[in-house]
């Protein structure tokens, strides 16, 4: 059976002016621009990857919080799992998806 979290067809989508792909990793599904991965889809959450500023200001969005593979892991490095509030507005969501895969791209030029 395909591992397809709840909210993979909405991050896909978001995302497509990126040129992502998808694969499993850690019981989840990870989502990647180029070689870098830049969200991480858990069940029906959606982690983000975002640089230090971007991540401070997320994690202080109501709901949101640390994203962990499982409750028995340390949290994800400039992970920030968004509220569902910020999941189900898609204007917001956009944005916050746009900063997520521009920040990883930069992180990828920047290591070439």
């Amino acid at each position: 059976m395909v591992y397809r979290p709840l909210r993979y067809e909405q991050m896909m989508r978001a995302a497509e002016a990126y040129d992502v792909r998808a694969r499993r990793m850690f019981g989840g599904m990870g989502v990647y621009t180029g070689e870098k991965m830049f969200a991480f889809l858990l069940e029906d959450d959606i982690g983000l990857k975002l640089c230090p500023e971007d991540l401070e200001e997320a994690m202080k969005l109501p709901g949101a919080g640390p994203m962990r593979p499982d409750k028995d892991t340390e949290p994800m490095r400039e992970y920030v799992k968004m509220p569902k509030q910020v999941l189900d507005d898609l204007e917001s969501f956009l944005f916050w998806v746009e900063r997520s895969a521009t920040y990883a791209r930069c992180k990828l030029s920047n290591t070439a």
